[in-house]
């Protein structure tokens, strides 16, 4: 007991500087991604779409430009289908960016030499390893992301073609 009493003491005694919170580092990474996912997210499904589009029966493409592409999904799903695969972005996105902006703080806590600013070698490192942490938990969301993105396309591009869409891709678009 008397150990813990000593531990928390001397956890009291340092300044603000030496001490690390990771919870306010946490929630403002969880904001900026929520942020973040609204604004760009329609940018993001256009340009899956454009990606993934395969040429039709006659060779021709589905989308001619990002604006085009752009104009036939919001004419096609509405606003609310210009966010479709969002949900899944910002519950995974939040997250994702909250551990990478938070492992970065806390990988320049360890790095940072005492009362000295990092060198550039110290943050690179910071930044390598928040990256790492990014990586392995952005990759099957991005995965995810991106067939539902798809889902619309595949279910216009089967209603144009006169055939049912997959019950799968019905539910994700909601036909």
């Amino acid at each position: 007991m008397a150990s813990s009493n000593a531990v928390q003491s001397e956890v009291t005694k340092l300044p603000s500087s030496d001490r690390f919170s990771l919870l306010p580092k946490i929630i403002n990474g969880g904001i900026a991604g929520i942020i973040g996912v609204t604004i760009v997210f329609p940018l993001d499904l256009v340009k899956t779409r454009l990606q993934n589009q395969k040429p039709g029966p006659d060779g021709s493409f589905m989308y001619r430009s990002m604006f085009d592409a752009f104009r036939k999904t919001y004419a096609a799903e509405g606003y609310f289908g210009m966010y479709r695969g969002s949900a899944v972005n910002i519950l995974l996105i939040t997250p994702e960016k909250a551990i990478k902006l938070a492992a970065n703080d806390q990988f320049r806590h360890w790095l940072a030499p005492p009362g000295k600013p990092l060198t550039l070698i110290r943050e690179m490192l910071a930044g390598a390893g928040a990256g790492l942490f990014q990586i392995v938990v952005t990759t099957p969301m991005e995965l995810l992301k991106i067939q539902m993105q798809d889902a619309g396309r595949v279910a216009a591009q089967a209603k144009l073609e006169g055939k049912n869409c997959p019950k799968s891709i019905s539910y994700i678009v909601g036909t």
